[in-house]
C-alpha cells in the first residue's frame, strides 16, 4: 500500500499538528487531517516523531498577514515592471555592452562548437570555407587584371585584342562561379549543422537540474525559448558570415593594397584618410542601434508569446468572455514593439543619409585622382579602370564598419541576449538561480534505514518504516523572501495517508515544491527513504543531490550522479494537468517513457494485441505500463 500526500485546495484549514484519520473522503480514502487549533493543542495520537513544532494561531495570523503583504508588493512589482516595459520608459536605462564583454561572451557562445566531440569534421570543414574564400579572392585579383588588358583594348580599338581578353573574361567566369557558388553553400552547411549542435547543447542545459523552472519562476531573463531558437540561428549564419568577411577582406587589403599602391601611392593615402573618417562618423550616427535592436528582439518576442498564451488558453478564454482583454493586452504589446521599431528606423535613416552619400562618392573619387596622371599619359585608360576596382576593394575592408554597422549592431544585440542566456544557464546554481545563503537540504536514503518503533510511551506496538522525515523545515519564497512555513518538523510513515488542507495562497503547494525540490529557498532538511532498485538507470535528466546507501551499515553517502525521483516511486501530480506533445503510449507513461516498458521475448511490443495497459508488479514499486 502506498503513502499519499493530498493537498485540497479548498479553504479549510493551515497546517498546526496531525491527528489520527478522523474522516474518509468520498471514495473511501482514509486521510489525516492538519487543522487549526491553540497552540495548547492534544492529540489522540501516540507520541510518534510525527510533529508540527512552532504553530499557533498568533503566528498563523501574522503568517497570513506576511503573505498577503508580500503578494501584494510583488504583484505592484510586475506592474511596475511590465508598464516600464511597455511605454518604454525603462529601455533606455539599458548600458550597452562594452566591447570587452561583447568579445567575451562571442568566444563563450561560439567557442564550445569547436571543441566539442564534432570538433574534427567543423573544422575541416571550416578550413574548406576559408579555402574557397581564399580561392574566391584570387579570382577576383585575376578579374582586375583582365579587365584592365580588356579596356585597354577598347580604347584603343584593337579588335583582336579585345575579342582575345572577351574570351578570357568568359573562360573565367566559368571557373570562378563555381567557387562563388561553392564558398555560399559550404559557408550554409556548416552554418546548419552548427545551429543543430547548439540547439540541442543549450535545450539539455536549459532542461537539466530544472533550470528552466527557475528560470520562469523567477523572471530571470525573458522569452528564453526565443534565443533558443531565433537567437542560436541568426547567431551562427552572421558569425560565419562575419568571419569570412574579415579573412576576406584581410586577405583583400594585402592583394589589392600592393595593386592600388603600384599605381599611385597618393591614391593609396586618400583612402585611409577617406575610410577611417567615413568609419568615425558611422559608428557617432549609429550609437543608439546596438540598445533598439537589443529591445526590438524582446518586445517582438514578447508580443509572439501573448498570440501562443491565447493559442494554448483559448477555452478558458472563450469561457471568461475575455476576447476584448485579450486584444487590449496584444495591442499594448504590439504597440511597445511598433513605437521601438519607429525609432529604430529613425536612427537607421539618419546612418543611411551618411552610408548612401558615402557609397556613391567612392565611385568617382578613385578617377577624380588619377584622371591627371592619364591625361598627362603616365597611365593608359584601362589603368583608370584597375585603380578603380582596387580602390572599391580596399575601401570595401576598410570601411566593413561603416557598411554593416546596422548588421553589426544587429549581431551584438543577438550575441549580448545569447551570452546573457548562456551565464544564466552556467550559473543554474550560483548567483542567479539561488541567491540564498542558506538552502533546504533535500536528501535520499535507503528504507531500510528508517525502521523505528510505535509506541505510546509504554508498550511497543509495531514497527513503522519511515517514507519522509520533515526537520526544522522554514520554506521562504525565491524571489520576495516572504515565509511561508518555519520550523515545521514532520515524519511520514509507510502506509500513512495525509491530506494538506488549507486557504488559498496559505503555501500548501509551495510545500510540495520544496518536497520536489524545485524551491530551496530557506533551511531545513527533508529526508525520502527509498528503495534502491537494482536495475534502475542512472538518469540524465537532472543534476541534482543524490545518495548512495552502503548496505554494510546503512549509512548514506552523496553520489556524484543525479537521481531520479520517479525511478526511487516518488511522483509529484501538478495542480495544472499537462499533456505532452506525443502518443497516447508517450502520454500514458510520462515521463518514464517507452524505455520501462516490459519487454517481450522477442525485444518488441506484443504480437497481435490491441494496445492495453497492464500492471507491473514485479518490484516494490507498482507502475501502470502501456502496450
Amino acid at each position: 500500500m502506498k503513502t499519499t500526500i493530498l493537498v485540497d485546495t479548498k479553504p479549510l484549514a493551515l497546517f498546526v499538528t496531525p491527528k489520527k484519520p478522523c474522516y474518509t473522503t468520498a471514495n473511501n480514502f482514509p486521510v489525516v487531517q492538519f487543522s487549526i487549533q491553540n497552540h495548547n493543542y492534544s492529540s489522540t495520537m501516540p507520541p510518534l516523531k510525527r510533529k508540527i513544532k512552532g504553530y499557533s494561531s498568533s503566528k498563523i495570523s501574522n503568517f497570513k498577514n506576511r503573505f498577503r503583504s508580500a503578494a501584494a508588493s510583488s504583484a505592484s512589482e510586475s506592474t511596475k515592471l511590465d508598464k516600464g516595459s511597455d511605454n518604454g520608459d525603462g529601455d533606455g536605462q539599458r548600458k550597452v555592452p562594452g566591447l570587452n564583454t561583447l568579445f567575451r561572451r562571442l568566444w563563450k557562445v561560439a567557442a564550445p562548437y569547436w571543441f566539442s566531440e564534432d570538433k574534427e569534421p567543423a573544422r575541416l570543414q571550416l578550413a574548406a570555407v576559408f579555402a574557397l574564400t581564399l580561392g574566391t579572392t584570387g579570382i577576383s585579383v585575376g578579374f582586375s587584371f583582365l579587365g584592365r588588358d580588356f579596356y585597354n583594348a577598347l580604347a584603343n580599338k584593337d579588335q583582336e585584342q579585345f575579342t582575345k581578353q572577351l574570351l578570357y573574361y568568359l573562360g573565367a567566369f566559368a571557373v570562378g562561379i563555381p567557387f562563388f557558388v561553392l564558398r555560399d553553400y559550404a559557408r550554409e552547411i556548416l552554418s546548419l549543422r552548427w545551429r543543430s549542435w547548439m540547439t540541442k547543447f543549450y535545450m539539455e542545459r536549459y532542461l537539466k537540474n530544472q533550470t528552466f523552472y527557475k528560470i520562469q519562476s523567477q523572471s530571470i531573463i525573458d522569452n528564453p525559448d526565443q534565443r533558443i531558437v531565433d537567437d542560436l540561428s541568426s547567431f551562427t549564419g552572421t558569425a560565419l558570415s562575419f568571419s569570412l568577411t574579415l579573412f576576406n577582406a584581410a586577405v583583400d587589403l594585402i592583394s589589392f593594397s600592393n595593386i592600388l599602391y603600384g599605381i599611385y601611392p597618393p591614391l593609396f593615402v586618400v583612402l585611409l584618410v577617406y575610410s577611417i573618417g567615413g568609419t568615425a562618423i558611422s559608428v557617432f550616427l549609429g550609437r543608439e542601434l546596438v540598445t533598439l535592436n537589443f529591445f526590438q528582439e524582446k518586445k517582438e518576442a514578447d508580443f509572439r508569446y501573448g498570440l501562443v498564451r491565447v493559442r494554448e488558453n483559448a477555452e478558458s478564454i472563450a469561457f471568461y468572455g475575455g476576447e476584448e482583454n485579450e486584444i487590449q493586452l496584444l495591442l499594448q504589446r504590439f504597440k511597445s514593439a511598433f513605437e521601438n521599431l519607429t525609432r529604430l528606423l529613425i536612427s537607421s535613416r539618419n546612418l543611411d543619409f551618411f552610408t548612401s552619400g558615402y557609397r556613391y562618392l567612392i565611385q568617382i573619387l578613385p578617377a577624380a585622382v588619377v584622371a591627371p596622371m592619364y591625361f598627362s599619359g603616365k597611365i593608359e585608360f584601362g589603368v583608370i579602370n584597375q585603380s578603380v576596382s582596387a580602390f572599391n576593394h580596399i575601401l570595401g575592408d576598410f570601411s566593413l564598419i561603416v557598411y554593416q554597422f546596422q548588421a553589426i549592431s544587429a549581431f551584438s544585440a543577438v550575441i549580448d541576449r545569447l551570452g546573457e542566456f548562456d551565464d544564466v544557464l552556467d550559473s543554474s546554481s550560483s548567483k542567479y538561480l539561488s541567491s540564498s545563503l542558506e538552502e533546504i537540504s533535500l536528501t535520499y536514503c535507503n528504507e531500510r534505514s528508517s525502521l523505528l518503533l510505535e509506541s505510546n510511551g509504554s508498550i511497543i506496538m509495531d514497527r513503522c518504516q519511515k517514507v519522509l522525515d520533515i526537520e526544522n523545515l522554514t520554506l521562504q519564497t525565491p524571489t520576495s523572501k516572504a515565509t511561508l512555513i518555519r520550523d515545521l518538523s514532520l515524519v511520514i510513515n509507510k502506509k500513512d495517508h495525509l491530506l494538506v488542507t488549507g486557504p488559498s495562497g496559505s503555501g500548501k503547494t509551495s510545500l510540495l515544491r520544496a518536497l520536489a525540490g524545485l524551491w530551496n529557498t530557506g533551511q531545513g532538511k527533508i529526508t525520502f527513504y527509498v528503495n534502491e532498485r537494482n536495475d534502475t538507470q542512472v538518469p540524465t535528466s537532472s543534476e541534482g543531490p543524490a545518495l548512495k546507501v552502503n548496505t554494510a551499515d546503512d549509512t548514506a553517502e552523496e553520489l556524484e550522479g543525479p537521481i531520479n525521483r520517479n525511478d526511487r516511486g516518488i511522483f509529484f501530480l501538478p495542480q495544472r494537468p499537462y499533456m505532452v506533445l506525443g502518443t497516447l503510449r508517450q502520454q500514458l507513461l510520462y515521463p518514464t517513457w517507452a524505455d520501462d516498458v516490459i519487454p517481450t521475448s522477442n525485444g518488441g511490443d506484443p504480437a497481435g494485441l490491441v494496445p492495453f495497459l497492464m500492471r507491473n508488479s514485479s518490484s516494490g514499486n507498482q507502475w501502470w505500463k502501456a502496450y
